[in-house]
């Protein structure tokens, strides 16, 4: 029994029947198949980027990302003790985060090195990066020398400015340029130049 079509207006019917169904012998709208062609492309240049070009991050790289944003985060709720310091200096996500705090506040007088006077004469702060203190080289002492300040010297109180958890961001971010257990030698403190 082949379907007759009954409207010769109509489209044709396929010549065959599946359980009395027929169908409709007619062309896909445009929009359906310009939306497969745009995903075929689309997937020849994901599968090239990820795939065949390596330049996006990997699955390591992404899983890798995110388990240091949870220990930034699981860090940055923990005491601030030496231990928890070095950790933090550790964390790719608390130094950027102490970097991006470091330069909108500390670089003026520190210099974008952290080497401050001891690259530049003009410089105000002291240099960050080398292993003598002149107020502790601990890394709780740094922490709360930065809450503190020190006024006689310049250095203001960034405590109420700045906050509890970004103070630690910074204070990872200049641990970050030193070894944990170096040598440090404590500096006496030059008078305040008049």
């Amino acid at each position: 029994m082949t379907p007759s079509n009954p409207n010769p207006h109509e489209d044709p019917i396929r010549p065959h029947s599946y359980d009395g169904i027929t169908e409709y012998d007619k062309r896909l709208p445009n929009w359906w198949l310009y939306t497969l062609y745009i995903t075929i492309v689309f997937w020849v240049g994901y599968w090239s980027y990820y795939e065949w070009l390596r330049q996006g991050p990997s699955n390591v790289q992404t899983l890798n990302g995110e388990m240091a944003k949870i220990e930034a985060e699981r860090l940055s709720s923990s005491k601030t003790d030496d231990p928890s310091l070095w950790k933090m200096s550790q964390n790719p996500t608390f130094v950027e985060a102490g970097k991006a705090v470091y330069t909108a506040n500390c670089l003026a007088c520190h210099l974008a090195s952290l080497r401050g006077k001891g690259e530049s004469p003009v410089a105000i702060g002291p240099d960050l990066t080398d292993t003598a203190w002149i107020h502790g080289g601990k890394p709780t002492e740094i922490h709360d020398l930065i809450t503190k300040g020190v006024l006689t010297k310049g250095m203001p109180t960034w405590g109420p400015v700045l906050g509890a958890k970004k103070i630690s961001e910074v204070t990872a971010y200049i641990l970050s340029k030193h070894k944990e257990g170096e040598p440090i030698l404590i500096e006496a403190a030059a008078p305040p130049a008049k």
